[in-house]
């Protein structure tokens, strides 16, 4: 077992497990932490636990110190010195033609590195730009390359729910999104139904998931036959998975009737039933 605290960098961002050492933490407190990148201040979102040495991905840095007055200036100042330098950055970028978009910047807390994140679709050669920042800023540039749902959560927006993005309130770290769980909730396969900003899969896909796998076990699909209270054998013609409504037709009469899940019970499976058929009304 390892004695952990768990320390974030950004307002929503991966919770980082870092050595506690003596100092008694709660969360909340800011703390001066060591990272590859170097000195680094961050704040206490998960309070000190022993967890398994297996759950450890990395050797444990340490915390350094509690934060004092000194680096909270100097983590100010550094915000206030990466919010005008993101502009110059860009100038530079744009003299060199590379294709690559400039997402955020900032500085290490001791102020003698710049990290830049940018998003391209492929490899950039960047040996001269980095020459020309270098020499602009006067430290030591790291350019880091992240992916496109990195980049939507550095800058946030508006999704297509008129909510804020996920990734930049509430969600820390992304799960796995497929098309399989998009088609199982019957939405439209179009890149403008199922993608984010970020131009993935919306991560909200995955949440209701669970829901649509434990529905799709218990109600009946397209073509089963059921029973309900005024047919003995019906066929089933649409289910709303989400409302847990059952659309039936039956032989003896025109027109379809809708009923809740509880009040139909299957009497056989539909013998043409396959992967691609997910019951679903859209």
């Amino acid at each position: 077992m390892a004695k952990v605290v768990g320390i974030g960098f950004k307002e929503v961002g991966k919770i980082y497990w870092f050595n506690p050492q003596s100092y008694k933490l709660e969360i909340g407190d800011n703390v001066v932490v060591e990272t590859v990148r170097g000195l680094e201040m961050g704040k206490v979102i998960e309070p000190i636990k022993e967890i398994e040495d297996s759950e450890i991905e990395h050797d444990l840095k340490n915390v350094i110190r509690m934060a004092n007055d000194k680096d909270l200036s100097h983590a100010r100042d550094n915000e206030e010195k990466s919010r005008l330098a993101i502009g110059k950055i860009k100038e530079i970028i744009e003299t060199h033609d590379l294709d690559m978009k400039t997402i955020d910047c900032e500085y290490t807390l001791d102020g003698s590195k710049l990290l830049i994140y940018y998003t391209a679709e492929g490899r950039v050669d960047f040996r001269e730009l980095v020459k020309d920042l270098a020499g602009e800023f006067r430290v030591r540039i790291e350019l880091r390359q992240i992916g496109q749902r990195e980049g939507a959560k550095m800058i946030g927006g508006i999704g297509s729910c008129g909510r804020e993005l996920c990734c930049k309130t509430h969600l820390r770290e992304f799960d796995l999104v497929t098309m399989k769980m998009a088609k199982e909730q019957g939405m439209a396969l179009s890149a403008g139904k199922v993608a984010g900003q970020c131009g993935k899969l919306m991560c909200c896909i995955g949440y209701e998931n669970e829901y649509y796998s434990n529905m799709k076990k218990i109600m009946p699909q397209v073509g089963d036959e059921v029973k309900t209270p005024t047919c003995s054998c019906c066929k089933v013609v649409s289910v709303n998975l989400l409302r847990q409504i059952v659309k039936t037709e039956s032989i003896d009469k025109e027109g379809y009737d809708e009923w809740t899940r509880t009040d139909v019970t299957k009497v056989r499976s539909n013998p043409n039933a396959s992967e691609s058929d997910n019951g679903i009304d859209s």
